[in-house]
């Protein structure tokens, strides 16, 4: 396990708090991982699947602790890594010697953690830290249909400990949890205290807890929970609150909160209503777009590009047996993923790594004009010094900037591959227009002073 001592885990960039710093570098995180069962299915070959990230280029994946499991089938997922096959299914807390749960094998027992789950969440951590992978861990999830509170070990019917007869919608609450509370506040200090050395890890409170309305009140009484576990420790980890889907103005967030996430995010709408955090705003989810891919390279690009810092596809290509991302999934299947995404997703990581990123802002100005009509361009700049720009749709563009006197190095760039297909060095005193090459759906700028 990584050390404590001397070792700074994944943080804020002190010199730009809206990006993160890992290891010394300044960073961003892209990535496009699996549907978040690499650690509680016992089927899935996180190493492999590890591995496949790495060297893809990528440096994030996200998963869940086990208080929350899948149906197979859940949400028309066909192959559901959270969904794990009967008797596959592994958690914090501990089998106990009665038959009963209702997904296979013996009901399980609250009061004893399981050694072999920290055994393979620890190593999780350690696979991930030596492929320089950066973990989002969730601690908890709403149940969003009966057949998911049915198949929890808080539930009353899967456990030996008579707690959790209660409906679904009262598990994550101060007053009608029914002793489940207690639980849960002892199996995030159990959690914190194993995972306490590593430094490629943040925590998330809760995925979608605005999809049942989970009280507020419980969000802040667990993100205090990790505050106080955490509170003799040398060093501190990131804590992520997952605010909406789409967009959403937070105000007066919780102080132990550092990063602010959403799914299927509307760039750049919750990064411009959030700008007032100067904290990073990330688009950790995605999915339920018909585009498929090009849609997600598209939300990828435009998101990071009008100043976000996280961007995670949900990628339905890894699967048990497909840990590669090999898996061809049905037309079914209620979001994208694959090599080629994976591919332009690396491209737009390096794309925002070859600039001082930390010195760029989100600048809606530095294109004054663009054609053809129905194109459309994003930006990060740090004026007359450094351009980055997406543009998405057109075919070939014709646009106008206005940029302070001195000659500047103009790339034009291939976003599936970041190869440069056109290159020039301009001299201006002021308003410049630029022509591209073609392009079939999407291409990226970059403009440095000379």
């Amino acid at each position: 396990m990584v050390s404590q001592n001397g070792v700074q885990p994944f943080a804020l960039h002190p010199d730009n708090p809206r990006y993160f710093l890992f290891r010394g570098k300044p960073t961003v995180i892209v990535t496009s991982g699996e549907h978040y069962g690499a650690v509680l299915n016992l089927d899935f070959d996180y190493k492999k699947y590890l591995k496949a990230l790495a060297d893809a280029g990528l440096n994030n994946t996200r998963t869940f602790t086990g208080a929350y499991v899948e149906r197979f089938d859940s949400f028309n997922i066909t192959r559901n890594t959270l969904g794990p096959e009967k008797g596959r299914f592994i958690c914090p807390w501990a089998r106990s010697d009665q038959p009963g749960y209702a997904n296979g094998g013996n009901k399980f027992d609250l009061d004893k953690w399981d050694d072999a789950y920290f055994a393979r969440l620890t190593d999780f951590l350690e696979t991930a830290s030596g492929l320089g992978i950066i973990v989002e861990l969730d601690l908890f999830c709403p149940f969003y249909v009966d057949d998911h509170w049915t198949f929890s070990p808080m539930n009353a019917t899967n456990n030996i400990n008579g707690l959790g007869a209660i409906p679904k919608e009262d598990v994550y609450t101060l007053d009608r949890h029914a002793g489940l509370l207690a639980v849960q506040e002892a199996m995030v200090r159990k959690i914190v205290h194993e995972l306490r050395g590593f430094d490629n890890l943040y925590y998330e409170i809760c995925n979608e807890p605005y999809a049942r309305d989970l009280s507020q009140a419980w969000h802040d009484r667990i993100t205090d929970f990790v505050v106080d576990a955490e509170r003799e420790f040398e060093r501190k980890h990131l804590i992520s609150w997952n605010v909406a889907n789409h967009k959403g103005k937070v105000e007066k967030p919780h102080p132990g909160i550092s990063i602010f996430n959403f799914h299927y995010a509307s760039p750049p709408i919750p990064i411009e209503e959030n700008a007032h955090l100067n904290r990073p705003i990330g688009d950790n989810e995605t999915g339920f777009n018909k585009g498929r891919d090009t849609h997600y390279r598209m939300e990828g690009w435009e998101f990071l590009l009008a100043g976000g810092a996280l961007y995670n596809n949900l990628d339905y290509s890894f699967t048990v047996g497909h840990e590669d991302g090999s898996y061809a999934y049905p037309d079914s299947q209620p979001g994208g993923g694959s090599a080629e995404l994976r591919r332009s997703l690396r491209t737009l990581k390096e794309f925002i790594e070859s600039f001082e990123f930390l010195k760029m802002s989100p600048d809606r100005f530095a294109i004054q004009k663009l054609a053809p009509e129905g194109a459309r361009a994003t930006t990060l700049s740090q004026p007359g010094m450094q351009y980055a720009s997406y543009i998405y749709g057109g075919g070939q563009t014709t646009l106008t900037m206005s940029l302070t006197n001195g000659s500047y190095n103009v790339e034009w760039l291939d976003v599936m591959n970041g190869n440069t297909i056109k290159r020039e060095r301009i001299d201006t005193d002021g308003s410049i227009t630029l022509v591209s090459p073609d392009y079939k759906t999407d291409i990226a700028l970059r403009i440095r002073r000379a």
